[in-house]
């Protein structure tokens, strides 16, 4: 079982930048792949990011094509915790987002492939 909790979510002006935090529980962190996803008012949820551990070689990251260049997408498995650092920030990258673990290891833009949600945390840009 994993739990997760997301933070750093809030007001921002466009133009400015959030980094949110997500913190998981359980030992195997670096075995999960971990996914960003959002969901705003009236429309379904969407993939925004993903970062899998590579076993010897490092990470792989996966942008949705409406935040490539913008967001960034790290972990840090000794904290057990998954960042994404919003730049640029846009009103309609207004939503709640979500942190998400897939027990496969692998990077998914479909959310039904992830096992494990954190509660949510809400951005809002104002223009």
């Amino acid at each position: 079982q994993v739990q997760l909790v997301e933070s750093g979510g809030g007001l921002v002006q466009a133009g400015g930048s959030l980094r949110l935090s997500c913190v998981a529980s359980g030992r195997t962190f670096s075995r999960y792949a971990m996914g960003w996803f959002r969901q705003a008012p009236g429309k379904e949820r969407e993939f925004v990011a993903g970062i899998s551990t590579i076993k010897w070689s490092g990470t792989r990251t996966d942008y949705a094509d409406s935040v490539k260049g913008r967001f960034t997408v790290s972990r840090d498995n000794a904290k057990n915790t998954v960042y994404l650092q919003m730049n640029g920030l846009k009103p309609e990258d207004t939503a709640v987002y979500y942190c998400a673990a897939d027990s496969n290891g692998y990077t998914a833009r479909d959310w039904n492939e992830y096992d494990y949600w954190g509660q949510g945390t809400q951005v809002t840009v104002s223009s």
